[in-house]
């Protein structure tokens, strides 16, 4: 297997004469956590859904395992391991815990429109569910209607959910974006949990969060790579300090 799972080559997408991402050439390590971060507008979420096919790219390359899926359509990528969380938390808030991610384990199988049917005959996912939900720490919380939980537990439902998938690339958008101290902790420990065997491509604005589990980072500006390393490269970059901060000085991230 090559050993970059995800590559961007010269990448750009264009609405009606403006940029939004321009020229990215993207290398996602397999087995790293690598963070894409930036100031607003920097054209983050744009080159997210440009990977998973939410937008196609004006023109550029995506290549995943080193096979070209430029045209490749966004439900057979996810069907390929590539998945993606979003800013927005997107749980069945009236389906419990384990409902939830009996869905996510439905559509792996193929069973995912069986709403129908009865209950019995899902119930064969209950131990798999149960499984995941152990990985993220949700277990005791199985029999609770997803409206209740808070909202730090919600998106690790929303990673449990994602795990049920089987994906071998993870796509997180802001995961840690709206919350509190404690459960950023929570969620980033999480993060570094159930990286184990997978690769995390995850924007973030939280510096705190990047420097503690991140391998590798890409900084946008304006659509563009201004700059991509370690944490302590970037946070001596004095570029990135100006994208941010509008002024140069010695960066502190």
């Amino acid at each position: 297997m090559p050993d970059f799972i995800l590559e961007t080559s010269h990448l750009i997408k264009e609405f009606k004469g403006f940029t939004a991402v321009n020229n990215i050439n993207l290398q996602v390590q397999r087995g790293h956590i690598h963070a894409l971060i930036g100031p607003n507008g920097a054209g983050k979420t744009t080159c997210f859904n440009l990977l998973t096919k939410f937008l196609t790219p004006s023109s550029g390359k995506i290549f995943f395992n080193g096979r070209d899926i430029t045209a490749t359509r966004s439900a057979q990528i996810a069907r390929e391991g590539i998945i993606r969380s979003f800013q927005i938390s997107a749980v069945f808030p009236h389906l419990t815990v384990l409902q939830n991610v009996r869905i996510g384990l439905q559509r792996k199988l193929g069973t995912s429109f069986h709403f129908w049917k009865s209950q019995q005959t899902l119930n064969r996912l209950n131990d798999r569910a149960m499984e995941l939900l152990s990985q993220v720490d949700l277990a005791q919380f199985a029999d609770l209607p997803a409206v209740d939980l808070p909202y730090g537990r919600k998106r690790a439902l929303e990673i449990a959910t994602t795990l049920a998938m089987e994906p071998e690339l993870m796509l997180l958008d802001e995961p840690t974006q709206g919350m509190g101290h404690e459960d950023v902790h929570l969620v980033t420990e999480l993060i570094k949990k159930v990286s184990s065997g997978r690769t995390i491509l995850m924007v973030e604005h939280n510096m705190g969060v990047v420097s503690g589990i991140c391998d590798r980072i890409s900084v946008l500006q304006r659509g563009a790579m201004l700059a991509e390393g370690s944490y302590e490269e970037i946070a001596a970059n004095s570029q990135v300090m100006e994208a941010y901060m509008g002024t140069r000085q010695e960066p502190v991230l």
